[in-house]
């Protein structure tokens, strides 16, 4: 008899856990399911307007539903070389593309390939992010939005170097000072998720093909204020999640309790398969009301 009530006993220490487990479980609440659409290069080649509008179906048959999607830019294929008319046409494409086939809301970041860099154009319209911008409907390229109880920061991380000639991942001081306003004017228990087009934080620059005996990080595949950023988030530990896409793979870094996603590109390789291990896909993040996520890369 001793024997077996000492089993029972143990019996119930092992449904512990269990029972644990789905009290938490039935304690958060999901509150927004958001797809994150990167990289997607648009054009009238390659089969791209009917491979995206896959895309968008796929989202559109998720289950729960998704009820924001957050596109990460490099929307078009490139604004640099290519003519005007096929600028105005891929952009002609985007607007037809998602009118037609997308039901559901969707918010923008500027991509490196959305903006004209040409330095020789600065009286036209097409000069630096002003184009984009239009077509978009942005008032400035960053902004901040709240949903069902979280803050989404969207950012503009692509700018020219200091020497003219090509774009690197940063802020500058104006749009890091309005990061700080805006965590410093967000309540502590609202979680907050952040968008940019260039990776915050990634491993990815480590597997590069031709590395030999060192690594090199270019300051156009992740941001080279980093450090500042991150610093920054350390002081706001209501931010939970960064996403970012520019590098076309798939990874996850996660430090100072802050998860910073490259969620892959909509394009693969810019329509013509697999970049390296990561298929064509996007991001699908359910959002809880404690400020937890789940997260997964589907490939449509």
């Amino acid at each position: 008899m001793e024997r077996r009530s000492a089993l029972k006993n143990i019996g119930g220490l092992f449904l512990l856990p269990t029972l644990s487990k789905v009290s938490s479980a039935i304690e958060k609440k999901p509150v927004l399911r958001i797809a994150h659409l990167t990289d997607v290069h648009l054009k009238n080649q390659f089969n791209a307007p009917a491979r995206f509008a896959k895309c968008l179906h796929h989202v559109q048959a998720q289950s729960p539903k998704v009820e924001l999607i957050l596109n990460g830019g490099d929307i078009v294929f490139d604004m640099n070389k290519e003519n005007i008319g096929t600028i105005n046409e891929q952009w002609k494409l985007v607007k037809d593309t998602m009118k037609n086939e997308c039901s559901i809301p969707v918010r923008y970041c500027l991509g490196n390939h959305d903006i004209w860099w040409n330095e020789d154009t600065k009286g036209d319209v097409f000069y630096g992010k002003r184009y984009a911008m239009d077509k978009l409907q942005l008032v400035r390229p960053y902004y901040s939005l709240v949903q069902n109880g979280w803050k989404i920061i969207v950012l503009d991380s692509t700018h020219l170097d200091i020497d003219n000639t090509w774009y690197i991942g940063k802020l500058g001081q104006e749009q890091l000072d309005w990061l700080k306003n805006e965590l410093q004017n967000t309540p502590k228990t609202m979680p907050v998720m952040v968008m940019s087009h260039i990776p915050i934080l990634t491993a990815l620059l480590m597997i590069e093909d031709d590395v030999v005996n060192k690594w090199t990080m270019l300051g156009g595949d992740m941001h080279t204020d980093t450090a500042k950023i991150i610093n920054l988030f350390y002081q706001y530990p209501n931010v939970k999640l960064c996403l970012s896409g520019h590098l076309h793979l798939r990874d996850k870094v996660v430090y100072n309790q802050v998860t910073y996603l490259c969620n892959g590109a909509v394009s693969g390789a810019w329509w013509e398969g697999n970049k390296r291990e990561t298929a064509p896909g996007y991001g699908l993040i359910d959002l809880y009301d404690d400020g937890s996520f789940d997260e997964q890369y589907v490939s449509y």
